[in-house]
């Protein structure tokens, strides 16, 4: 199989293309593309995955009349051509495009060439570009049930789930507890993971910065992965207030965590950001949750896939308005608290996981080839 996969911007894009990439590599013979831009993570990522990574000059066009915005929209309608020409060259059995708005030109230009076109959705609120080729589309796969039913007149959706790399691990309590020591976590309080994506997430570092100089914790403890670009000032601010970031009682903190599977796993609450990937991640391990979605993601997005595992009982929200310590305090303990609780949300979590997610993408692809 020959592929073309448009994919720029996050890792929530380029990651599932990286995903469905690999799937297709297992399965046969294939040569495969990537298109994005020259600015976004896909330079790292897809390089880093070894696969061939061609430019073009799209951009993300915003609501409001600017000089710039009218330079991205030429740059954007000039790309088409650039596609265009990557795919007469390339002559790819399909193109899959994993949303945002690198999609855009590559669709139009394989459209205009007759070749299959296949979109996959990762967030609950369809994107624009989604949007916009839902019925041009060969295909569109979601990641979840909620994206299908916001897709009005479009017959050709089909639910896949989100390919994400952390899975299930089913520890034994020793396992767990070796992955505790290794983190440098050593009673047996329930264990609250946080997180606020790759770079951290200011407002809940905030919060728990106060959670932990008044010593909210007493009754968990926390791992806290701060982000890389905010350690420092997050060490400057505790050291202070006199509290030693190194050594805080049941509390250790980090810039990132590069074992994720193994501590979503071993701990008993998640608090974090809901972009799609770590709300399929956190349903996938089974783990109940406390969103405090990104206010400034597209559409809003990141709510309404907090809200996916809010409906089956699986999370709390807490939208980042109404967010201080106090809230997110009395948030945490609610939950930690109850031993029922915290076993019933995270089985509701799994009401939603998507079994071989991967397998049915690339069969989906199959039939779009044939």
């Amino acid at each position: 199989m020959k592929a073309i996969i448009a994919a720029a911007g996050t890792g929530g894009h380029i990651n599932p293309g990286i995903a469905i990439a690999n799937k297709i590599k297992e399965k046969e013979k294939s040569n495969i593309m990537f298109i994005g831009t020259n600015r976004g993570l896909e330079n790292d990522l897809v390089p880093r995955a070894g696969y061939e990574l061609k430019t073009i000059d799209a951009h993300g066009i915003e609501r409001k009349l600017t000089v710039q915005n009218f330079k991205n929209l030429y740059a954007t309608y000039k790309s088409i051509g650039e596609a265009r020409k990557i795919l007469e060259q390339f002559r790819p059995d399909v193109v899959i495009g994993t949303g945002g708005y690198i999609c855009v030109p590559v669709v139009l230009a394989a459209k205009r060439l007759n070749i299959p076109v296949i979109l996959h959705e990762s967030n609950a609120f369809p994107g624009v570009a989604i949007k916009l080729f839902k019925k041009k589309a060969d295909k569109i796969l979601v990641g979840f049930k909620d994206a299908k039913d916001r897709l009005d007149g479009a017959n050709n959706v089909v639910v896949t789930g989100n390919p994400v790399k952390i899975k299930k691990l089913n520890l034994t309590e020793e396992e767990k507890q070796k992955i505790k020591n290794e983190i440098g976590i050593k009673n047996n309080k329930p264990i609250v993971l946080v997180f606020g994506g790759s770079q951290g997430a200011q407002s809940i570092n905030r919060s728990f910065m106060e959670i932990i100089v008044n010593k909210k914790n007493k009754d968990y403890q926390i791992i806290w992965a701060v982000g890389p670009g905010q350690y420092d000032e997050i060490k400057t601010k505790l050291d202070e207030v006199n509290v030693n970031i190194n050594n805080i009682e049941s509390v250790k903190i980090v810039p990132y965590i590069y074992n994720m599977e193994e501590v979503m796993n071993a701990c008993d609450l998640v608090v974090c950001r809901s972009g799609a990937m770590t709300i399929t991640e956190v349903a996938t391990v089974g783990k109940p949750a406390v969103f405090i979605p990104y206010p400034y993601a597209t559409e809003n997005h990141q709510e309404y896939n907090a809200r996916v595992l809010e409906k089956v009982g699986a999370a709390k929200i807490i939208l980042n308005k109404d967010l201080n310590s106090e809230v997110l305090s009395n948030t945490i303990q609610d939950i930690i608290r109850d031993k029922n609780k915290l076993d019933v949300m995270g089985k509701n979590a799994s009401k939603i996981v998507v079994e071989h997610v991967e397998e049915k993408i690339y069969q989906e692809i199959k039939k779009c080839i044939k």
